[in-house]
């Protein structure tokens, strides 16, 4: 893989990550001019405490203008081509990583202290990441890796998260196959909670409270959906949504930057094979709506009690229908679920390729 830093034509950083000649093995250089005049971003954010819960909430109003599902021929994520200038100034690429033009949270002078990027993994428009080839997905993990590093260090962060939404019932915005980066100013509420869990189990019994678990499911096997010599994929026991799975690796590793050439060649596998069943899940749907999301220990306080897994779920809950969270779930945070966890799994196991 071969990494090439440039500049858009308001200053924000992007990076090109080549897994295909010319350009991974030096022959040719990537080079990329941004022609378009563009106004310098302002991420206006501001972060208030809630005092009932003690909840951060991020308040970004110029995120209210940011591009909302834009025809083909106006997708940001694809390359430029003549006519059309893009956010991707090249007429093809493998995988891009750039700044949000329209940032939660921002790395400049302002009063919020952050990043927020956008991972292309692909130029294809049309390809969703199970389609991506076994050598372009372990790219897309070596990119996450990197940037998680990277942005780990950085000033101020306190947890890189790394994320895919797909589906406009989710919220997408953007239809391209793309992900995206958060580095945290802040632990978020889901993490504090998780830490938590995992330091009162550690101070109880000495052990990994998220080892504990998966090596529970490993044995038990109800709801195990795929395993491997480096990977486990199972249905949580108090999964919440109607199709929900959490893929761990073995070892205790607290981020994807510490993981080995052969735990990211095998992910490289069964992320798409766990992606592509989740398409299948429904019949007569081809893509079903989802979230990956990417828990990794935090950068500095409370690292030793974070670790690695994936947590992949969708609100549809039948072909024609979504789960909505109601006044129980929303209001309440209590949790009703209209199926079980060991059916999900069930369900996953069939749809094996």
């Amino acid at each position: 893989m071969r990494q090439t830093v440039t500049h858009l034509a308001d200053g924000r950083e992007l990076i090109f990550f080549d897994d295909t000649e010319p350009y991974v093995g030096g022959s040719a250089t990537r080079v990329a001019h941004d022609r378009r005049e563009l106004p310098m971003v302002v991420a206006a954010s501001e972060i208030r405490i809630d005092p009932l819960t003690g909840d951060p909430v991020t308040f970004a109003a110029h995120r209210m203008e940011r591009t909302f599902l834009p025809s083909v021929a106006d997708c940001p994520l694809c390359p430029t081509r003549p006519g059309a200038s893009t956010e991707i100034p090249a007429d093809n690429y493998d995988v891009a990583v750039l700044e949000n033009r329209f940032p939660a949270f921002s790395s400049g002078d302002g009063p919020v202290v952050g990043r927020c990027e956008v991972v292309a993994f692909t130029a294809d428009h049309d390809a969703r990441f199970a389609d991506l080839t076994a050598t372009r997905a372990r790219t897309v993990i070596d990119v996450l890796a990197s940037r998680t590093a990277t942005l780990s260090s950085m000033p101020g962060v306190a947890q890189v998260f790394c994320f895919e939404n797909r589906g406009v019932e989710i919220g997408v915005t953007l239809e391209h196959p793309h992900g995206q980066i958060y580095a945290y100013p802040f632990l978020p509420p889901r993490t504090r909670t998780l830490l938590a869990r995992a330091r009162e189990h550690h101070e109880q019994t000495g052990r990994s409270l998220q080892r504990d678990i998966l090596d529970t499911e490993r044995r038990a096997a109800t709801r195990i959906v795929w395993s491997g010599e480096w990977w486990t994929a199972y249905v949580p026991e108090a999964a919440r949504w109607p199709i929900e799975v959490h893929l761990a690796p073995h070892r205790d590793v607290p981020d994807l930057t510490a993981l080995v050439d052969a735990e990211r060649d095998e992910l490289a596998l069964a992320y798409r094979d766990l992606l592509g069943r989740i398409d299948r899940f429904f019949d007569g749907l081809d893509r079903v709506p989802y979230i990956a999301a990417w828990h990794q220990a935090p950068a500095g306080d409370g690292r030793q009690y974070g670790r690695l897994f994936c947590q992949i779920f969708s609100l549809r809950r039948a072909r024609d229908k979504l789960k909505f969270l109601a006044a129980s779930e929303s209001a309440m945070g209590a949790w009703i679920s209209d199926t079980t966890p060991e059916l999900i799994a069930e369900r996953l196991r069939a749809l094996a390729p």
